[in-house]
This record gives C-alpha cells, sequence and structure tokens, in this order.
C-alpha cells in the first residue's frame, strides 16, 4: 500500500501529522499547493479560488457557472488518480479519500478533534480572539463540507469511509503519526478482491508526465510496491 489518504478536520493538526508521516515513511506529500501547480499547467488557474468560494443560491442554478466547476473537479480527480498511480504519496485533503475510495490498496485516514479544541488551536496558532477563532473555523467546516457533498455526493464525517480516525483531541500528534506508520507497515493481505488496485488506473501519458515533473521523481514506485504484496 504505497498510498495514504488523509482527510482533516481544520484546526485538527492534520497538515503537521501529514507532512511527519510522509517524512517517516519517505513518500511524497502531495497537498493543495502541488494539486495548483499541476492544474495551473493545464490552465486552471482558479482553481483555489473555487475550491474556497462557496456558491451562492443563484450561482448553483448558472448552467456555465456549474460546467465549469464541474470541468474543474473531474481534472482534480484526473491528478489525483495520476498521483496515486505515481505511488508512494501521502495525499493530504482535496477529497482523496472519495476520489480513491474505489481501490483496495488505499489507506484512508480521518483526523478530527472537538470543536472546542481546533478553536483554541486556531486562536493559538493565529493569534486571534476567541469570536475569530470560531468564524474561522465554522468557514473553514463549511466550505470543506459544502465541496465533497456537492460534487461527490458522501457526507463529510461518513465514517465507513476511512481505515482509521483518530481524534488528535485525545491523541498527541506524535502518536497519531506512529499509529498511520504502523497501519502503512503492517497491512494486511488484500481481502476485498472485488476492488481494483492502483495499478489498474488508467493515467493520460502527458499528465503522469507532469505530476512525475512537478513532484522531481520518475521512478516507478507502485511496482515495487506490487512486489512486495
Amino acid at each position: 500500500m504505497s498510498v495514504i489518504t488523509i482527510s482533516r478536520e481544520f484546526g485538527s493538526e492534520g497538515d503537521a501529522i501529514a507532512q511527519k508521516t510522509a517524512q517517516s515513511l519517505g513518500y511524497h506529500f502531495v497537498d493543495k499547493h502541488f494539486i495548483a501547480q499541476v492544474l495551473k499547467q493545464y490552465g486552471m488557474v482558479e482553481f483555489d479560488k473555487e475550491y474556497e468560494s462557496l456558491p451562492s443560491f443563484w450561482e448553483r442554478f448558472d448552467a456555465q457557472r456549474v460546467k465549469q466547476r464541474d470541468v474543474m473537479v473531474k481534472m482534480l480527480d484526473h491528478v489525483i488518480q495520476a498521483v496515486a498511480h505515481h505511488g508512494n504519496v501521502v495525499l493530504l485533503g482535496r477529497s482523496g479519500f472519495e476520489v480513491l475510495g474505489s481501490f483496495a490498496d488505499v489507506l484512508h485516514v480521518r483526523l478530527q478533534a472537538p470543536f472546542g479544541v481546533r478553536v483554541g488551536r486556531v486562536m493559538g496558532n493565529q493569534n486571534i480572539s476567541f469570536e475569530q477563532a470560531e468564524a474561522v473555523v465554522k468557514e473553514n467546516d463549511k466550505v470543506r463540507l459544502s465541496f465533497v457533498e456537492e460534487f461527490y455526493k458522501v457526507p463529510w464525517g461518513a465514517i465507513h469511509a476511512f481505515d482509521l480516525v483518530i481524534n488528535t483531541g485525545k491523541i498527541a500528534p506524535e502518536l497519531a503519526v506512529d499509529w498511520i506508520l504502523e497501519a502503512e507497515r503492517s497491512r494486511m493481505p488484500l481481502f476485498e478482491t472485488d476492488k481494483p488496485t492502483i495499478d489498474s488506473i488508467q493515467v493520460d501519458r502527458i499528465l503522469a508526465d507532469t505530476v512525475s515533473d512537478v513532484l522531481q521523481c520518475h521512478r516507478t514506485h507502485r511496482l515495487a510496491t506490487s512486489q512486495r504484496s
């Protein structure tokens, strides 16, 4: 299993945990900045703005706007699949758990924490008031929930979508990293024989080369993974 998706609530320490996990495993770390880099090469320079903005009531009925967002989401799916096909990657956010949910050899991790804990962390990290931190957390939760539920039709907190769920309000980030590493290194044989593996992903050669270029890596990690299985 050379692909890990990490979904996190805002303020759950998910970014730091994902980066540490990738570093410890020697995997590539892929986040929104990497995704934006690839998408920009396909002319989608507004993706982050679209992702982080909630459509108004009337925009939901704007056929051109809906089509534009659908095209962006479809391209996002292709990029995520290309990243998975490359192998040895920790993918942070961007609905990776849903895009790669049908593949048996991907580990899906969810990091969460109680609302009050997350607000407290944001207060400390951003040096802002409680009211400001509360508003920031609520807005981020709203954006992420809207994107996942609108475009992938799955509940943001769907527990069945994940193999490992960690409450970082009780579990220290260092221990969370250890748990993810143990889950990755001690994986069970694949019993879900009705599901495909990442080796089966068909990726456009140009997109695959673009992903490798941005990763600065042209090694085919997935073959090494298959040999270990």
